[in-house]
């Protein structure tokens, strides 16, 4: 089914990500004329590994875990628990991939920083 094939290459490009491959990511899973929304960087996929790669040396111990994927056509979604380093409570994030082919042409992304405290006794996860 194209769904799984799409949700497999959105994990296999952030768990690259994570892992400080992402020359190796953007060259497995990003199409020409990528494009992305996230607001602290310019839109293209240049500028999006650049900040990437400052982000690997910074926080050589960054952690994801996966804990939903979701596909809807050529959309996935994935939800994540992003550590920066092993002593961090992390985030929780959600990626929001759009593919043609089997390449990733378009990318959100937003998080949520999980607090020391919190009401809810389910937790972010």
């Amino acid at each position: 089914m194209i769904s799984n094939i799409f949700k497999e290459a959105a994990i296999s490009f952030l768990e690259l990500v994570a892992t400080g491959k992402i020359r190796e990511a953007f060259e497995r899973h990003i199409a020409p004329g990528f494009r992305h929304h996230n607001p602290y960087f310019r839109g293209d996929a240049e500028s999006l590994m650049q900040a990437m790669e400052e982000n690997a040396t910074q926080s050589p111990n960054k952690t994801l875990e996966v804990k939903h994927a979701i596909a809807d056509g050529n959309a996935v979604a994935v939800h994540s628990h992003i550590k920066q380093n092993p002593e961090d409570l992390g985030a929780a994030v959600i990626h929001i991939f759009r593919f043609e082919g089997e390449r990733i042409v378009e990318l959100w992304d937003v998080g949520q920083a999980i607090p020391e405290e919190t009401p809810n006794e389910h937790g972010m996860f």
